[in-house]
């Protein structure tokens, strides 16, 4: 399994990126590109999981997506913990990590959704609403731990920004419209959200290898407990995903998925929200573990990690 994630197109476009920003090419997509790329990656995103909801029915996503909530109201709360006692960080950067770490990383998602289908495990189509759940609680979880008095914990803009943000428009968005649209106008354009989607998923990668190269440097301002949590925390978020996706019912592939989003770190709505509600916390560290770290320890280890723990752990909570 190991080896065939590490094998996989997704994840050595994200290794290129990584080299070649290593080698200090001057490999860069340009913003406008990437911007446009994870536009259509959220929205492609959005209305696959609600045409897929649409087809199994409301019924069958209501409990694992209170799972899911639960997953990101634990997951925060676990991060900052361990990032504030053992880690050694100070509350408020240890509340921007756990930021992070409670969110969710939709490129994660959808790397590990591949290598659940190329491993034999279908996972159920309707994961990315789950997605959508998981992007918001973590986030509100951590500001409400970095409030060191009796004032509120964030700002209305904080919250504007988190509720606004592109990810959040764009996959609850996405999901709506999919789940509205009847089988018919949902296949007339399904060629362009299905058959694109692997191809431009490798470009963003190698983007995000890039960007990733470009934080290793950056990990000297976060010292070495926080980088080992960095890799610890999705192992452990990891193990509790897969095993409350089983108990909720879920397959084994989609148990693994659920599990890979609960060990992901987002780097796309928390930075938002954490930039206004957190100002003083420091980029260094919350990006550079999120994004530096335990990104790639996911795309190598974290992803056969739960699709391990998927196949060992279902027949014993079957």
């Amino acid at each position: 399994m190991l080896i065939d994630n590490l094998l996989s197109p997704v994840v050595l476009a994200f290794l290129l990126g990584l080299i070649a920003c290593l080698a200090r090419s001057d490999l860069r997509l340009p913003e406008p590109v990437f911007q446009a790329l994870s536009i259509y990656l959220l929205f492609a995103i959005g209305m696959k999981g609600g045409a897929a909801v649409a087809e199994a029915g409301l019924a069958r996503v209501v409990v694992p997506g209170f799972v899911t909530l639960g997953l990101g109201i634990a997951t925060p709360l676990i991060a900052f913990w361990l990032m504030h006692t053992w880690g050694r960080l100070d509350r408020i950067n240890a509340a921007a990590v756990a930021a992070h770490f409670g969110s969710v990383s939709a490129v994660t998602f959808l790397v590990a959704n591949e290598a659940a289908q190329r491993s034999g495990l279908n996972p159920e189509g309707f994961l990315p609403a789950l997605v959508a759940i998981l992007e918001i609680p973590g986030i509100i979880i951590a500001l409400l731990l970095a409030r060191r008095g009796p004032g509120p914990a964030f700002s209305r803009d904080a919250m504007a920004e988190v509720l606004t943000g592109k990810s959040i428009v764009l996959l609850a968005g996405g999901t709506l419209i999919g789940y509205l649209s009847s089988k018919a106008q949902w296949e007339s354009v399904k060629p362009f959200f299905v058959i694109p989607f692997k191809g431009v998923l490798c470009l963003f990668l190698l983007e995000l290898g890039a960007l990733a190269g470009r934080r290793l440097k950056d990990i000297r301002h976060s010292g070495i407990r926080p980088v080992i949590l960095a890799m610890l925390l999705p192992l452990l978020h990891g193990a509790l995903g897969v095993a409350g996706g089983l108990l909720a019912g879920l397959s084994p592939g989609g148990a693994a998925v659920l599990g890979v989003m609960a060990a992901s770190a987002s780097y796309i709505a928390a930075p938002a929200a954490v930039r206004i509600a957190l100002p003083e916390a420091s980029p260094g560290v919350y990006l550079t573990l999120s994004l530096g770290v335990t990104f790639p320890f996911n795309l190598a280890l974290g992803i056969p990690w739960c699709l391990f723990l998927a196949r060992h752990l279902e027949p014993l909570l079957s």
